[in-house]
């Protein structure tokens, strides 16, 4: 991250810091020896590793935030409290560690629960601190009160209302902690303004999972041992990657694996960056916008490894038609996910590296599948990601995300919004490494994009940083363009802009006889001009000859930019499997999917 100087405030004379905060600089002191509840709150998180939190100050979380003050935490303070949620599950997904998000109560609260559903959905680790009204006043509609632990209840791993001073600090830190253990997901802690007021003497800070919490790392061995047997004997298997692989740090692992028993690997969206796609093994992404050869594999495989998947609806389509001559081999850490969807012939409940590590040791040799590799090369040949290129038509949205491919460093972090713009960039961009696609996968939230390049941007201050957004999702959450801009990050922003809700107009052209209702917008801002006001710098790009220098500029610029890409409106994501439909009957055209 760039540094920003205190500047002067034209009205006041006074200096004002990158946050938004007041001219004192805080002491950075931290808190050994907490003397109120809210120096515990502070206190846990400190102990527990925390370097950075996002979020909107509120009065029910004041006293938290005036700890905050003295603290070696820096805050990042963002426009609203949705982003500040999307901010924190995004420096989660790249760092590994917990994101923190601040919001005070009743509607602070509320603003959360997107972004703390989208990872929920996502197995993101996240910890949420709302305030609360004082607990005298709980239950009785105070000003700015909801029930935030009913509200999140279904949306968490565990919640909490913190209602003893003594302990809100252990209570801090458990949820930390357990967001970030097993298969990691949302915490979140209530916080009555009364408790994190409350003096306290001798305040336990130390977290840790319950202790009825259990974790299971490895697979039974017997099963492990039929797994292992029946893969050796496949004539036709594939090895399907989800976000699992990444969660656990297996990436590795996968790879070794892959490469030395010679077995195609698939990735789910969540799982990309998981396994190279430039190896000759990767046969990419596969799901309802997948690639064909990816498709086609799950269709005619005999033996579907899949590590760290939950088989969704847009990966598998109809569940009767997903790798319907295949014995199913699943491998989660979550022992809910077996058999939830798709039925495993070899439920191998533990950590995927540890599993992957079980079934080398399990496996004497690669099966015999030469003639599968040959088969799935040819399908790669075959159905290759491509599209037209007219000279009489606009720009397409394929040809820039390729260009800024080509272009962004090797270990440059991909974030999204969700729509057309979220599968071109699944599609047209070459992901080797794990932790730099940053998407909102499962929940499919609209105004992902610019909040979470920031959470990502915080968290990677040394790496590239790259958005990916279309006209409809930028609009949601583009006030937090201010906090990238008073925080100096150096971010691109490409705003694939086809003056329309993309995804949902496609789906009406495709299953709603061209009805096209609340899916156009008659008029849209200049995006650029947008930016500029913003204090950011803005690029308007139209022409296919100005892709690569546009981009040079954007990437050259010290803060934030955003370019307005002026797509083909008429441009749709192929290949395309319609909902609930076969995986190995794909579309390429819109006049293939009319047809099936």
């Amino acid at each position: 991250m760039s540094e920003q100087e205190p500047t002067p405030d034209d009205t006041t004379g006074e200096q004002t810091t990158t946050d938004g905060g007041s001219a004192a600089e805080p002491t950075d002191a931290g808190f050994d020896d907490p003397t109120t509840g809210a120096e515990a709150v502070v206190a846990a998180l400190e102990q527990s590793g925390v370097e950075t939190a996002f979020g909107v100050q509120g009065g029910a979380i004041m006293p938290v935030y005036d700890k905050l003050y003295d603290s070696t935490i820096t805050h990042v303070t963002m426009a609203h409290e949705q982003g500040a949620a999307h901010a924190a599950d995004a420096y989660g997904i790249v760092s590994g560690d917990p994101g923190v998000a601040f919001a005070t109560s009743g509607p602070g609260a509320t603003n959360l629960i997107t972004g703390i559903a989208d990872a929920s959905m996502d197995s993101d680790p996240l910890i949420a601190l709302t305030g609360q009204v004082a607990t005298d006043f709980v239950g009785n509609d105070a000003f700015q009160e909801v029930d935030t632990v009913g509200i999140t209840q279904p949306i968490t791993k565990s919640n909490y209302f913190a209602d003893d001073p003594a302990t809100i600090g252990s209570t801090v830190g458990e949820a930390f902690d357990l967001a970030d253990a097993h298969r990691q997901g949302p915490t979140l802690v209530d916080l009555p303004k009364d408790v994190t007021q409350a003096d306290v003497a001798d305040a336990i800070v130390e977290g840790g999972t319950p202790e009825t919490y259990e974790t299971q790392l490895t697979a039974d061995e017997s099963t492990v041992a039929a797994a292992a047997d029946a893969l050796g004997e496949a004539e036709r298997p594939v090895i399907l990657a989800g976000g699992g692989v990444i969660k656990s740090d297996a990436s590795d692992a996968l790879r070794s694996f892959a490469r030395q028993y010679e077995i195609p690997v698939i990735t789910t969206m969540p799982g990309l960056g998981s396994f190279p796609e430039t190896d000759n093994l990767a046969l990419g992404m596969a799901g309802m916008h997948g690639t064909g050869a990816a498709n086609l594999a799950i269709t005619n495989t005999d033996y579907l490894l899949g590590i760290g998947t939950r088989f969704d609806d847009r990966l598998t389509g109809g569940v009767e038609t997903f790798a319907p001559d295949a014995a199913i081999a699943h491998v989660d850490i979550d022992p809910a996910e077996i058999s939830k969807i798709i039925e495993a012939d070899y439920p191998l409940v533990g950590d995927a590296g540890a599993v992957i590590d079980q079934l080398d040791a399990a496996l004497d040799g690669p099966p015999d599948a030469d003639d599968w590799r040959a088969t799935c090369r040819g399908w790669t040949e075959e159905y290759p990601l491509d599209y037209e290129t007219p000279d009489d038509e606009p720009l397409k949205p394929q040809y820039v995300v390729e260009r800024f491919d080509a272009i962004a460093d090797d270990d440059a972090i991909v974030t999204t919004g969700v729509g057309q713009h979220q599968m071109w960039g699944c599609q047209y961009w070459t992901f080797e490494s794990p932790r730099t696609w940053v998407s909102s996968n499962g929940l499919g939230t609209m105004g992902y994009g610019v909040p979470s390049a920031i959470g990502a941007k915080v968290a990677a201050p040394d790496r590239e940083v790259v958005t990916f957004d279309g006209d409809g999702s930028f609009l949601m959450t583009v006030h937090e363009l201010s906090v990238a801009v008073r925080e100096n990050l150096d971010i691109t922003y490409v705003v694939l802009n086809n003056e329309a809700v993309g995804m949902v107009r496609q789906w009406q052209d495709g299953f709603y006889e061209g009805r096209r209702m609340a899916s156009e917008y008659p008029w849209v801002p200049e995006f650029d001009k947008l930016a500029e006001a913003f204090g950011a710098r803005g690029f308007r790009l139209e022409d296919e000859s100005d892709v690569d220098e546009t981009i040079e500029a954007a990437r050259a610029y010290d803060g934030p930019a955003v370019i307005d890409a002026i797509i083909d409106p008429g441009e749709d994501v192929y290949p395309m499997v319609p909902s609930g439909g076969d995986n190995g009957l794909f579309a390429l055209t819109e006049a293939q999917l009319e047809g099936l």
